[in-house]
């Protein structure tokens, strides 16, 4: 009984890392259409915003909100309900980041389906200066992650295959197999100083989100010198979702994350932030990141060759 109940919580844990790491027909279908409907329809290939309304875009008196994603129709639910429950959407600019395969199909749905007054921005990466200048570290540690993670072979079905751990521990590799934490839309708000140079305060959301209020109140929020303002999730009536430490997400058994970080220390949601801009360049928050994200890529690098080493012993 015990070895039935193992084998199916690994059969659901493998049938959900197959469904988020799939594209639905649907969606896909989605952006082919729009982008045929970007060259076939001058109405989908609109400037946006209009020239009229590009000096907003680095005015402060407006609300900017960041949204980076490569899945239209998720986006499109973010800005719809961001605007449809605002109380001054005439005062908000959303400026929505995405790739290079997904910038005209994007392009496409909100010059088709405008929120107007609001003013909407499409930039792809390759759009902003700063990305074609120089070398930008995020990208260049996710290459290098690629890289890795290309020498080794068997994926999820090498995790599932093994009988001698936990499910829990199957779950959790799995989890990190999920293409989220290898896109860079999840990793770009980092360089959101260098990206808007000219802006002092953002709100960045996530594309799995529907605003369900008005959020102009979030601007008057006095951030006492603080970089980022986010819901703690380490306490509250949920205690399935608000009990987060540091320790439900990073693996403190290893001797680098136990010396610098306390496992009890508050997570927080990463779905909405508030961002002071101002504050955020005055600090090395951004070369911190890069230098820990390099660390974590160098222990999975030592893991996987530690674990091929003793596959073939």
């Amino acid at each position: 009984m015990e070895q039935r109940t193992r084998t199916a919580k690994i059969q659901e844990y493998l049938y959900r890392h197959v469904a988020s790491s799939s594209i639905p027909k649907q969606l896909h279908c989605l952006a082919l259409r729009l982008a045929n409907e970007h060259s076939t329809n001058a109405a989908a290939r609109l400037q946006l915003p209009s020239a009229e309304l590009v000096p907003a875009l680095v005015d402060n008196s407006y609300f900017h909100y960041v949204l980076a994603s490569d899945n239209v129709l998720a986006t499109s639910v973010v800005a719809t309900s961001l605007v449809k429950n605002s109380l001054h959407p005439a005062k908000i600019v959303l400026h929505i980041i995405t790739d290079r395969k997904t910038y005209y199909p994007m392009q496409a749905w909100f010059s088709l389906h405008p929120l107007s007054p609001a003013i909407i921005e499409v930039k792809a990466l390759q759009h902003f200066d700063w990305f074609s200048k120089g070398k930008v570290p995020v990208l260049e540690a996710m290459e290098k992650d690629q890289r890795v993670r290309a020498q080794f072979r068997g994926g999820s079905s090498a995790i599932v295959a093994n009988n001698t751990e936990k499910p829990y521990v199957i779950a959790a590799k799995l989890q990190a197999l999920s293409p989220k934490y290898n896109s860079l839309m999840n990793h770009i708000r980092i360089h959101l100083p260098e990206m808007f140079p000219s802006l002092n305060k953002v709100v960045f959301l996530d594309d799995d989100l529907v605003v369900q209020t008005d959020l102009s109140p979030l601007w008057d929020i006095d951030m006492n010198g603080k970089v980022n303002g986010a819901v703690a999730t380490c306490r509250g009536d949920d205690k399935f979702v608000m009990s987060k430490t540091l320790k439900s997400y990073l693996n403190f058994s290893h001797p680098l994350i136990s010396r610098n970080f306390d496992p009890n220390e508050c997570a927080w949601a990463y779905g909405m932030n508030i961002f002071d801009l101002e504050a955020w360049r005055k600090t090395n928050i951004s070369q911190t990141y890069h230098y820990w994200l390099e660390q974590v890529i160098t222990i999975i690098h030592r893991f996987k060759l530690k674990e091929k080493k003793n596959i073939l012993i």
